[in-house]
């Protein structure tokens, strides 16, 4: 059984645990749709800047106040590493990780 609470699905079980599809299923049709708009006609940087201030949020919202398990981390990991990955059209992880740290 879950209890849904604003974006956040807190999970009812012996130990505390959170649901992140709401939040990573918004973050898609969020991203997917500034794509839709101008993803062909705009650079990377005002994509990536849109994202940035209209995407990410919703994917964190509320994190701050839980703690993450290694493998919800990884899951928000790879929401980010699929956005570099259709932002830049590549498919090279390594050039996606380069691409992150040069332009966040």
């Amino acid at each position: 059984m879950y209890v849904p609470f604003g974006e956040i699905n807190i999970v009812v079980v012996v130990v505390f645990r959170l649901l992140l599809d709401h939040a990573k299923r918004s973050f898609y049709r969020a991203a997917n749709s500034i794509f839709s708009k101008i993803g062909s006609i705009a650079s990377e940087e005002i994509v990536l800047q849109l994202v940035k201030s209209k995407c990410i949020p919703v994917l964190l919202y509320g994190l701050e106040a839980c703690e993450l398990t290694e493998a919800q981390t990884a899951s928000l990991e790879f929401v980010i590493n699929r956005f570099f990955v259709k932002l830049f059209s590549t498919n090279n992880i390594e050039t996606v990780k380069f691409c992150q740290e040069f332009l966040c």
